[in-house]
Order: C-alpha cells, then structure tokens, then sequence
C-alpha cells in the first residue's frame, strides 16, 4: 500500500458506529513534510471514527517516543509524547468556504460527494503538538551522565554572574549602570 493510501479511510462504506485504526508512524513519515527537530520517533496513532449521517467524530490518541535536545544542556534526551485530539467533519455542499469561514480549528468541513479521509496532514500535526514545550532531561537525571557537562558549567557561570571578558555581559553592564 503507498504512503499516500496508507492514511486514506474509506468511509463510505462503513456502517454508522464506532470504527477503530491504528497506525505506526517513525521518522519516513516526516520526510515529506519540512525538517523537524527530533530523531527515533516511534509513535502509535489510535484512531476512533464515529460515522453518523452527515457528521464524524474523530478522535486521534498519540502515544510513543522520540528523541529531542534537551532545552538546558543540549544533548539528546528521549521523551515520552502522549496527547488526544478530537475533530469533527461535517459533510457539507461547499467546504472550501466553510473551511475559511470556520474559526474552530477542531471542526473540518468535506464535500458529500467525497468518500475518503485524508489524515497524514492531521497525523503530523498531532504528533508535533504532543511534543512536550518544556524539552529537558527529567529531575532525578539533571546533570547526570547524559548531560553536556561543559554547558551546565557555564550556565552556573551564569547565573552566578561570573563569566568574564564575555562582549555581550559588558555590553549588558552599561545598561545596567544607565539604570541606577
């Protein structure tokens, strides 16, 4: 099955009721969209498809790993993406303009002459807004021996105000002498 096909459901057939899809997506599926910022990602997508009459219920729930850099010391961490998201797609006549017309970002509208889903786009999305904001290695393994230990030094020097001969420090301390 090609990778375009892979994330098509065919709902026009399925009986009204509850439907049920899971896909496996690693880092081949984020090749056709733009660079990303994470490695190894193994994340499991479950879909549940609700068919109603002129209406379906999506819900999508990301669940896996990936490897990032970590936010404080710049090394790959691994961490763990979970998140669900619902939509609704209504059938409607006209859904190019309903779509820009329509503010709710959980409500996407597809033409009554159509009979596939196309996910991917809403797979990918998904998968990076489950990506947590806060990108650092856990608590208990801060400044263990996965930790860049050159750039942890130098964010103590930091914050103890001791980095010398540093251009952009002594450009700072002038704005600080003009505020007293």
């Amino acid at each position: 099955m090609g990778k375009r096909r892979e994330f098509e459901i065919a709902f026009v057939g399925l009986k009204p009721g509850l439907h049920e899809y899971h896909f496996e997506i690693d880092d081949k599926f984020f090749q056709d969209y733009q660079q990303t910022d994470f490695t190894n990602c193994k994340a499991s997508i479950k879909l549940t498809l609700e068919k109603n009459t002129s209406f379906m219920m999506l819900k999508f729930e990301v669940g896996g790993k990936m490897d990032v850099n970590c936010d404080r010391c710049g090394n790959m961490v691994t961490l763990d993406l979970w998140d669900e998201f619902n939509m609704v797609i209504k059938l409607v006549e006209n859904p190019d303009e309903m779509n820009k017309d329509e503010e709710d970002p959980d409500i996407y509208y597809i033409g009554r002459t159509e009979s596939y889903l196309h996910i991917s786009n809403w797979i990918y999305e998904f998968v990076n807004l489950s990506i947590p904001m806060q990108r650092m290695c856990k608590p208990e393994d801060m400044g263990g021996p996965q930790c860049n230990k050159e750039i942890l030094e130098m964010l103590k020097k930091m914050e103890t105000g001791s980095i010398e001969n540093n251009p952009l420090s002594i450009g700072l301390e002038k704005f600080k002498k003009n505020k007293n």
